[in-house]
């Protein structure tokens, strides 16, 4: 069953402007978009969040053509996929989009498929909530002299407003993201008719039903990271995997100010799914040294709060996190504000107690009157449970909280966001998104008898190549289903699992040639591609840094620790290509 994402109140200002599609043609493209925007969440639960990006082709007669959706960052984008499943039909069709095109920043593949393929129209649900990317596509489109409407612009009624609300539900983490600059956060709890999360014992299992279970279990595969606190870990001994069935299993997250935590829980097994633990600088310097042999990562801050570790997360490029915590965590992360969305799954029990915990702890007010509102409450009965949920904070408005750079530019001519002597990138969406190892960008490289081979992105090439020349059939297995990865981000899953569970399976030279692997698949990227060496060679005089904060080897770490090699590999082919241009230059001088 589909999530419920209703809301009931969102309004957004209508710009009053003539249309002249006739009304059979308008009906017919709010249904197109609705149904972008349905097809546009398909990959849920198998890929980590990601911008949700649906297209439908449909003939002059209405017809549809085609359609695709973006599986993954890094995977071909909606537009293209649809279009190739559309064939010669594309000629003089129009193309409905939930959202303008725009999933990896410095790559125009969906524009130029739309343009190729014959498109004539273009119809999109809003413009990209991201500030670098907005509105960019839709000038590129318009240029080109495909017709582009956009909801709420160029076409507007009551039924419209519905329509691109369908089409801010299906991507809320990106625009709550955007606007908040901390991931979309939603607070799941189950509770008893009286308003208990468990019995004064402690003892919870089970409050809700199955049914209610395996929706939690989606919402989880919905999720870059699960949050609980130490309560949690040391009462219930959590396992907090998805078990949908999908491919994506969301990070585990443990806040602890103390860091007083068992030594056996199954969050410390890293077989299916990485711990990472966020603490108080300095606590239990001994049990930090215990997780860390274990293989989980521990990340310290100077003072321990949800808002600053939402802030960490939103730099490490999380999109969406759920937060399965007790009361005391849940209060303290609705005070910093951090909390967009509630679930609440009611179950028809009475457990009684004046001392069993509530969902959220303490906050503070002493009047209904200071009591938070949940808006565009939805109701949804899910087996002998009722499930009720709603927002803390509206949807954001996107025209005021997110101005284009264009509009920016407008009011204030010296106002530039990539001025900067350094630039940061990470993923693909994000500004120079281009530049990462996950991009959508396929290279062909020879392999071990020098026959050229097609590899889908820079990031399967590299995970590939840990076990190439081992003489295993298991590591050549492993090649090839590496190779097959739908997406860069399962490349990589296989790639680092198989290489933690069978280290024996890692050639094993590779800790001294992977750099030499990333450089000659990136060198291929930026060799094969005008549009993104030209993008790079724009950068000159820019120190380029990998943003993850995680990643101290390829990246440059949270606070600049980093070795940032993917950065420096960059500038090293920024250098040898203006080199050769300088060279070019020259000869040709010489040769006047």
């Amino acid at each position: 069953m589909a999530l419920s994402f209703a809301v009931g109140a969102y309004s957004s200002p209508i710009m009053c402007k003539a249309t002249s599609v006739n009304n059979h043609s308008y009906a017919q493209d709010l249904s197109y978009i609705r149904r972008a925007a349905e097809i546009s969440d398909k990959s849920a639960g198998f890929t980590s969040p990601h911008p949700n990006f649906g297209c439908v082709i449909a003939t002059r007669s209405g017809e549809v053509a085609g359609e695709g959706y973006l599986y993954a960052q890094g995977t071909k984008p909606a537009e293209m996929l649809a279009v190739e499943a559309s064939g010669e039909l594309c000629r003089g069709a129009t193309a409905y989009l939930n959202m303008e095109p725009g999933d990896c920043h410095g790559d125009h593949t969906a524009v130029s498929a739309l343009v190729q393929a014959g498109i004539t129209r273009a119809v999109i649900g809003i413009r990209h909530p991201l500030r670098h990317l907005r509105g960019n596509a839709i000038r590129a489109l318009r240029s080109q002299g495909l017709q582009v409407d956009v909801l709420g612009e160029d076409m507007q009624s009551k039924i419209v407003e519905e329509t691109q609300k369908a089409c801010l539900l299906v991507n809320l983490p990106l625009i709550y993201r955007a606007a908040s600059r901390v991931p979309f956060s939603v607070l799941k709890y189950a509770m008893t008719l009286d308003g208990k999360i468990a019995a004064s014992s402690g003892h919870a299992a089970w409050i809700s039903s199955k049914l209610s279970r395996d929706r939690v279990f989606e919402l989880r595969g919905r999720s870059d990271a699960i949050i609980v606190g130490g309560n949690t870990v040391r009462r219930d001994d959590p396992r907090l995997t998805a078990r949908h069935g999908g491919g994506h299993m969301p990070i585990r997250i443990v806040m602890s100010q103390t860091l007083d935590l068992p030594k056996e829980a199954n969050l410390w097994d890293l077989s299916e799914v990485s711990t990472i633990v966020v603490t108080q600088r300095g606590a239990r310097r001994s049990f930090q040294r215990f997780l860390a042999s274990k293989g989980v990562e521990v990340v310290e801050f100077d003072i321990l709060n949800p808002r600053d570790v939402m802030e960490y997360f939103h730099d490490r490029g999380y999109l969406s996190i759920l937060w399965e915590c007790g009361g005391t965590l849940a209060a303290s992360a609705i005070s910093s504000g951090v909390i967009h969305k509630v679930f609440a799954f009611v179950g028809p029990k009475i457990i009684g107690g004046k001392n069993a915990p509530s969902p959220v702890a303490e906050l503070g007010m002493v009047e209904m009157s200071q009591a938070l509102d949940v808006i565009d409450v939805c109701f949804e009965q899910i087996g002998p449970d009722m499930l009720i949920s709603g927002f803390l904070q509206p949807i954001p408005d996107l025209t005021p909280t997110i101005p284009s750079e264009d509009e920016t530019f407008a009011i204030d001519p010296t106002v530039s966001p990539f001025e900067s002597s350094i630039i940061f990138f990470y993923k693909t969406w994000d500004p120079y998104g281009a530049f990462s190892n996950f991009s959508p960008h396929p290279i062909q490289m020879p392999d071990e008898d020098g026959n050229y081979a097609t590899w889908s992105s820079v990031e399967h090439y590299y995970q590939a190549n840990k076990f190439i020349g081992v003489s295993n059939p298991v590591a050549q297995d492993c090649i090839g289903k590496i190779k097959l990865a739908k997406s860069p981000e399962e490349a990589a899953r296989m790639g680092r699992l198989i290489q933690r569970q069978h280290p024996n399976l890692v050639r094993s030279d590779w800790e001294s040639v992977k750099i030499d692997v990333m450089y000659r698949a990136v060198k291929c990227k930026f060799s094969i591609y005008p549009h993104l060496n030209s993008m790079l060679l724009s950068t000159a005089g820019s120190v380029l840094v990998e943003a993850s904060p995680h990643d101290l080897f390829w990246g440059g770490g949270r606070e600049g620790e980093g070795l940032n090699y993917l950065g420096r590999l960059l500038m090293q082919l920024r250098s040898e290509f203006l080199g050769e241009s300088s060279a070019a230059s020259e000869n040709n001088c010489s040769a006047v």
